[in-house]
């Protein structure tokens, strides 16, 4: 998958990130069970299966139903070692009962934006152009990043904008949305990086990164309930892993990061195997720019638990 925080050109095309360390650390094998719980287009997935032959097993799970059925379609030739499933990885708890599965030989969660959901153009997860400002990752929710912006008050977006974005303007930015929405209601992407673009003084415009990456962000996460869903897999993950399976996840923002090396490092079922985040290389960065910020952190289940 892709860093959720960086302009999208047409171009993009999908590109899965850190494979081969992937595939180092979580050592597929064809007597194994695997999860990858973003599912994506199947990139990482297609590798497991291929390294796992000729019996190894995936469980990929992901809630964009237009993502889920390409990515059924590039893992056909798999037949039933590849079970796709519209869930959020919240839940694989729930999902594994259901398939009676009852631990896994090995879990990967990725946790940027695929290439079809930036490089769609219809939920506003890109600068580019004028896209409606949606954000769901799974249309059956009911509240888009519109709702957000048009309703919460404004010390409620400054602290959205603080905590999920980590936007020092989020106080100017916030009064500026409150002060535009008062005019005429917010719908389109463009409108949005326009206000952000007025509201932060242009002597504080970021250099390397978009004025607006942060506030998309921090309304992407918002919307989708990242950071608790994270939380809720990373509390479950040890439990679901069997003795000497592995768990990796690949983050692209210090919140998600955090609470990975936190969850890993609290957990007295896991032991740490990546002291130091794993980062792509210079090769696959320049291959690969949106892989630029990924971080890949890997933890296996003890056997004593």
């Amino acid at each position: 998958m892709s860093d959720p925080g960086s302009p999208v050109d047409s171009g993009g095309i999908h590109v899965p990130v850190l494979l081969e360390e992937v595939l180092e650390f979580l050592q597929p094998r064809s007597d194994g069970v695997y999860v990858d719980g973003n599912l994506g287009l199947g990139g990482h997935a297609g590798a497991i299966l291929a390294k796992s032959a000729p019996a190894g097993k995936l469980i990929g799970l992901d809630w964009d139903d237009r993502a889920l059925a390409l990515a059924r379609a590039n893992l056909a030739d798999f037949g039933a070692r590849a079970v796709c499933v519209r869930n959020n990885f919240a839940e694989l708890p729930q999902v594994l009962d259901g398939l009676g599965i009852a631990a896994v030989d090995g879990i990967l969660l990725d946790l940027g934006l695929s290439s079809l959901q930036l490089d769609g153009g219809e939920r506003g997860f890109s600068f580019r152009g004028s896209e409606p400002l949606d954000m769901r990752m799974d249309d059956r929710s009911s509240e888009t990043a519109a709702d957000l912006l048009n309703k919460l008050s404004r010390d409620e977006l400054a602290d959205m904008f603080y905590y999920f974005g980590e936007e020092r303007q989020a106080r100017p930015i916030a009064s500026m949305v409150v002060e535009d929405r008062g005019r005429q209601p917010f719908k389109t992407t463009d409108q949005l990086v326009d206000t952000v673009s007025r509201a932060i003084p242009k002597r504080f415009h970021p250099r390397r990164i978009h004025v607006a990456t942060k506030v998309f962000q921090a309304l992407r996460i918002a919307v989708n309930r990242e950071l608790d869903n994270l939380v809720k897999i990373l509390s479950a993950g040890g439990e679901l892993l069997k003795p000497g399976g592995r768990i990796c996840v690949i983050s692209f923002h210090s919140l998600e990061d955090r609470l990975v090396k936190r969850a890993f490092a609290e957990d007295r079922r896991l032991e740490v195997i990546t002291r130091r985040p794993l980062r792509p290389g210079e090769e696959e960065c320049q291959i690969n720019p949106r892989a630029r910020s990924a971080k890949m952190r890997v933890a296996e289940r003890v056997a004593e638990w």
